[in-house]
């Protein structure tokens, strides 16, 4: 990798991790633990029509089963979330925001967008240079170089 690979990469990790620095800090300030704020956002981000259960609530953070049980049940004893069992599986434990938890996620959201609004340029920038460095080195997709005719 060439200097300006690697410059670009530092860079672009130094961008994200700066929003991600803030978003910890604003969950602090609203009184939540970073991941905890991240629970409740992956929770009311899902897709339309998934189910938040453990299991998934677990795929969409990277986190493992047994975490995500002990972040919900911190939040469930501080009544931002509750648990309910499926209907069609009992086996399964779907977890939904209470209205308390929706505000605090709401007001974080709000204050996380518009910092990704002002940040969104520089984060823009670091990864269009990322892809720049790597595509340089990419060969043809026609192979050693070739360049595609015009003429038929």
């Amino acid at each position: 990798m060439s200097l300006v690979e690697f410059r670009a990469l530092a860079e672009f990790r130094y961008r994200i991790r700066v929003f991600l620095n803030g978003s910890e800090q604003a969950a602090r300030v609203a009184g939540l633990e970073p991941q905890q704020y991240l629970l409740l956002l992956a929770l009311r981000g899902l897709p339309p029509g998934w189910k938040a259960t453990i299991r998934e609530l677990a795929e969409r953070m990277q986190l493992r089963h047994h975490s995500v049980v002990e972040l919900v049940d911190r939040l469930e004893r501080r009544q931002l979330l509750r648990r309910e069992r499926s209907r069609t599986d009992r086996r399964q434990v779907i977890v939904h925001l209470t209205a308390r938890g929706e505000k605090i996620l709401s007001r974080l959201a709000r204050q996380r967008i518009a910092e990704l609004r002002s940040a969104a340029p520089a984060l823009v920038r670091a990864l269009t240079a990322a892809i720049r460095s790597v595509r340089a080195k990419m060969p043809s997709p026609l192979g050693m170089g070739e360049r595609q005719s015009s003429a038929k």
